[in-house]
Formats: C-alpha cells, structure tokens, sequence
C-alpha cells in the first residue's frame, strides 16, 4: 500500500521566515506552519491528542475524530493505530559548546534509564550525538546505557564553533537508516539554537527532519531571561516537525518524561487521498464528540509530487 513520503528539496527561504514568527504546533484551527509532498493515493498522518488541561488522551477511538483534507471531511480510515514504544528511535543530541553543569550530566544519563527502565524504550533504539569545533560526534547507538554515559557525555565548552545544522542533518540521516517505515522517530536536541560553522544551511536541516519524518524536540540551553535568536529556531522546527519546544531549565529527566507522556497520546491514521487536486492540501483534525480535545499533527502536504 503506497504511503506518501516527503521529497528531499530545499526549503524556501520565506517558509523559513514564517516558520521562525511562529510558536506553538499545529492544532485544529492553526494556519498551516510547513508542508510536506505526496505522490501516492493514500495519506499516513501522526498526530497526538491532548485534553484541555494539556494532558495525553491515550484513549481516544477512531470515532472521536475527522480529518478535514481539502475542505472534504474523512471519517473513514484505512488504518488506525497507537504509538509503540517498541517501535520509537531516539538520538539524544547534545551542543557540547554549551556550558553543561556536572549535575545536568547526570540529569541526562538518568533521563536515559528512565527512557530504558521505566518507559521500555529498548536500549538498541537509543542514539547519543554531540557536536564541537568542526563536525558531529556518534558517542553511541544502541549500547546507550545510563551505567556508560557519564563517561561518553562530553566535557563542557565555554563558547567555541557549533555546526549545528550539519549535526541535526548527520542525526536526521542516522535515524533514517534505524527502524523500518512504521517506526516513529525522534530527535531530542539539548541546544541553544545557534550555528556557527555548518556547511549545511538552517533550508539543509529542516528539510533533512521533513525528508525523513523525524519529529524535533528542542530543549533550551540558553539564557530564558535574554534569549538568543537561536531559540526561535528551536521553537520553529519543533512545531514544524510536530515536535515541542522545552526549555532546560526544567531538567533533563522533565523534557524525557513530556515528550514520552505526548507519546502515549501519539496515533497514526491513513486514509485515501479524498481529492487529485493539484496543490497544497490543508490538513485539520477535528473532535467529533469532545470539543475541548486538541490535536497537533502536520499542517498539509503538497499533491502531486512536483517542485514550487
């Protein structure tokens, strides 16, 4: 059954603009924030639920939505399933340019165990990835035991070059090769948003998250009370990959358990392609029984296949 992938292009810079004045995901209302391609009859969409209180609906039937593609209302989906963790591939991606306390190690090597040992993520769908000076480093993948990481975690810099957007292009490549089609895969980066060396541009790195449908979870390491421009990169792709925006602040261990709590909410539907329209299909998830539930998922996706 064909399943509509995203193309590798480069992404304009105006989406860029619109994507970096925004600041919150998709939800059922929201102007569409990014897009992504189709060229096959059949739509795979992922998206979570959460009640008005911001809190996961891990309940939720097949009932208690429509999806709206086009202005035509779906109902009827050909497939209709809850997240796996079994099935979830996680690089860890820390800015090791950043000053990292030695208690924020540690919050990090205990957020690994509590990824491993209370949520069942096994340890061989876990990647560790940092970046310094000139390129990115693969500590581990597969073998990321909390017993082992406060050894591989890298040492605090003050200052130094950060290729950033190489990083999140090397890590969203390296998640692409783990897992099969059906796995739901995931980048946590522990960063203040800055780049200062990277080959690749800020087009480059968005573009390798939509290409592989890798959703960003952006944790702040900068300053909260004088933030740099950096964090509004790290909130724009969040929510254009379907992500959250977290701040570190928080603690390592809180960002783990947030994310992982989404995605005990987290679902995926496919439904046939409801029009051939040419152009750009806006997708909304609607509640059917339940007003107050709220949905993030893509914005749309581009049908057919042809470069804009």
């Amino acid at each position: 059954m064909a399943i509509p992938l995203p193309a590798r292009r480069a992404w304009p810079t105006f989406l860029l603009l619109l994507l970096w004045t925004g600041s919150s995901p998709a939800v059922s209302g929201d102007q569409p924030e990014f897009t992504y391609r189709a060229n096959a009859n059949e739509v795979r969409l992922t998206f979570s639920a959460t009640d008005q209180n911001d809190h996961g609906v891990a309940t939720l039937q097949a009932t208690d939505f429509a999806v709206v593609d086009k202005g035509f209302i779906v109902r009827d989906f050909q497939s209709f399933t809850r997240s796996d963790y079994t099935k979830l591939e996680i690089a860890i991606v820390l800015d090791s340019s950043e000053s990292m306390s030695p208690q924020f190690r540690k919050e990090i090597a205990v957020a690994l165990d509590l990824l491993a040992q209370t949520y069942g993520v096994p340890q061989d769908n876990i990647s560790l990835l940092s970046f310094f000076d000139s390129r990115p480093s693969l500590l581990c993948a597969g073998n990321c035991s909390a017993s082992q990481m406060t050894e591989k975690l890298p040492s605090a810099h003050a200052g130094g070059l950060t290729p950033l957007y190489d990083t999140m292009v090397f890590a969203s490549e390296l998640l692409a090769k783990r897992g099969d089609a059906q796995t739901e895969k995931v980048l946590v980066l522990f960063s203040d948003g800055q780049d200062t060396i990277s080959r690749n541009s800020a087009s480059d790195a968005l573009d390798a998250l939509m290409t592989h449908d890798i959703r960003m979870y952006g944790i702040d390491m900068g300053n909260p009370v004088a933030p740099l421009p950096g964090a509004r990169m790290l909130r724009a792709f969040s929510a254009a990959s379907g992500g959250r925006y977290l701040p570190a602040q928080d603690g390592a261990a809180r960002a783990i358990n947030i994310i992982l709590e989404g995605y005990r909410a987290s679902y995926t539907i496919s439904y046939r392609l409801p029009t051939h329209a040419r152009g750009f299909h806006n997708v909304q998830i609607l509640p059917t029984h339940n007003v107050q539930l709220q949905f993030r998922s893509r914005s749309g996706y581009y049908y057919p296949n042809t470069t804009r």
